[in-house]
């Protein structure tokens, strides 16, 4: 479904995302990892548009999207949540998730005639919002919410646009223990319905071994493994140099 070709950005001399080729499949969750300054980020947004690449190409189904913009791309079926939350904070939880169903519908800025006239639309906003467990606090500001719920809030959002492609760029970050597993459910489901692409770029490593198909490893930009999670954090050069793990002692 979603396809990188020698996907490649550089600011001035540096080169923040070198050559990566991948392919990412429908039915499948594919953990980006690597340690700080990888290119993980960038290289989500050169998927999602927000950067434009130095070379290279994105594909969805075919379809060159590396000379569109963000939220075209977002049309074609592109979904990206941020590592930090982009919310509408003096709007309802109902309201920020009925306009991100208003956007996938196309129906423009005629906002309150478009609410007041078609409860269908309300309706589907209502059950995304009940669906990440914040049916408790739908009337509330998002300003409001703490941390946990924001990011909630944030994937209803994002479900509301129905997208191919799923870019979750560490979705627990800020997060309690207690809220992760919220989070984590939501992607689970996600997964488990097999028609969505889901892309998360992710420190915690637990997180990665329960959820992830694949891993691809990034470093200084470059593509430096990928394959099958146990086989890749297996892996001594990983470990020691890519994800900052100990390496295990010789006998």
């Amino acid at each position: 479904m979603l396809e990188t070709r020698d996907l490649t950005i550089r600011f001035g001399g540096h080169t923040a995302v070198d050559r990566v080729s991948c392919s990412f499949h429908p039915g499948t969750l594919t953990a980006i990892v690597g340690p700080n300054g990888a290119g993980k980020t960038t290289y989500f947004n050169l998927i999602s548009g927000q950067l434009g690449a130095s070379a290279g190409r994105v594909l969805l189904d075919g379809e060159d999207l590396t000379r569109m913009a963000a939220p075209l791309r977002t049309r074609r079926g592109l979904g990206r949540a941020f590592q930090l939350t982009q919310l509408f904070p003096t709007l309802s939880v109902l309201e920020n998730v009925r306009l991100a169903v208003q956007s996938r519908r196309g129906e423009g800025l005629r906002m309150l005639s478009v609410w007041l006239s078609h409860r269908e639309l309300i309706d589907e906003a209502r059950t995304i919002v009940e669906r990440v467990r914040l049916g408790h606090r739908v009337d509330a500001p998002a300003a409001s919410l703490p941390h946990g719920d924001q990011r909630k809030l944030e994937v209803a959002m994002l479900m509301a646009l129905r997208p191919k492609v799923y870019l979750f760029d560490e979705p627990t970050a800020g997060m309690s223990v207690d809220e992760v597993p919220v989070i984590l459910d939501l992607i689970r489901d996600l997964k488990a319905e097999g028609r969505h692409t889901i892309l998360l770029v992710e420190h915690k490593m637990d997180v990665v071994r329960e959820l992830a198909d694949r891993i691809v490893v990034l470093h200084h930009g470059q593509l430096v493994a990928d394959g099958d999670p146990a086989e890749v954090i297996a892996s001594p050069v990983v470990q020691n140099a890519y994800l900052g793990l100990a390496m295990p002692e010789a006998a």
